[in-house]
């Protein structure tokens, strides 16, 4: 079985063909999928999403190019956090990619996420991009290998990987490592410890080949699966079933 690790089921693209994602997933033996939030606005969305169905569970924070959002505090995240579904919190981190400028609001607001994770006891799901050296300073400072998480959607160098899991991160791959020209993270695909590695579509973005440039669905990550046994020439098998194993573990989530 595959586990689709980061998701936007309450996206537009997906939020009205719920019923059908689901049954794709079944066909392609996806178990379980963890529908991520980006902003507080639409955190009841999400939750409404991860509610209708027994094996998806949600997350909540919010992401670093989101710049005009209400702004939340620890005790906004850690409240929340207590709701059935959530197992993490996240999505944040930092993004120097899309966003210019006097950044310190974008790394103040990851520290809040860190906080309020070692508060709540939920692992953190982080993105960074363009922005490594600070990601890492800042998890540093602010403890977040009390809690750990996932460094999802994995763009960065093997450097960066083995510095997130020396804090208890897992490296999370998405379609990308599918792409022909991704020949630096499908290196880094071949070098994690399996023990540390999730998959993920990051739907409906990123879609893998063969269906790159299309709307991307959880029941894609199989393909994902696919690429990085490929690049490391062992059973299908032992990466669905190493990578589900990893996500039980990381968010307590029974399998």
């Amino acid at each position: 079985m595959f586990v689709d690790s980061h998701c936007h089921l309450d996206f537009p693209e997906l939020r009205n063909n719920l019923d059908a994602i689901s049954a794709a997933m079944d066909e392609n033996q996806v178990t379980h999928a963890l529908c991520i939030s980006v902003e507080l606005p639409t955190l009841a969305a999400v939750l409404e999403v991860a509610q209708t169905h027994e094996r998806w569970y949600a997350t909540v924070g919010v992401h670093p190019d989101y710049e005009e959002t209400p702004e939340p505090t620890v005790e906004q995240l850690v409240n929340l956090a207590v709701h059935s579904k959530v197992v993490g919190i996240g999505e944040t981190g930092l993004d120097y990619y899309r966003l210019t400028g006097d950044l310190e609001w974008q790394r103040e607001r990851f520290r809040t996420h860190i906080r309020a994770a070692r508060i709540a006891h939920k692992p953190l799901i982080i993105h960074t991009r363009s922005a490594a050296e600070d990601t890492l300073r800042i998890m540093k400072e602010e403890g977040a290998e009390r809690v750990g998480g996932v460094m999802h959607c994995f763009t960065e160098s093997e450097a960066v990987a083995f510095a997130a899991m020396e804090m208890g991160f897992y490296i999370s791959f998405s379609g990308i490592v599918t792409f022909k020209n991704a020949l630096a993270i499908k290196g880094v695909a071949k070098k994690i410890p399996l023990d540390h590695m999730l998959i993920e579509t990051d739907s409906p973005y990123l879609a893998p080949t063969p269906f790159r440039g299309k709307t991307n669905q959880p029941a894609y990550v199989k393909h994902v699966a696919e690429e990085i046994a490929a690049l490391r020439d062992i059973p299908l098998a032992q990466v669905a079933e190493q990578t589900s194993r990893n996500f039980f573990n990381l968010f307590g989530v029974s399998a």
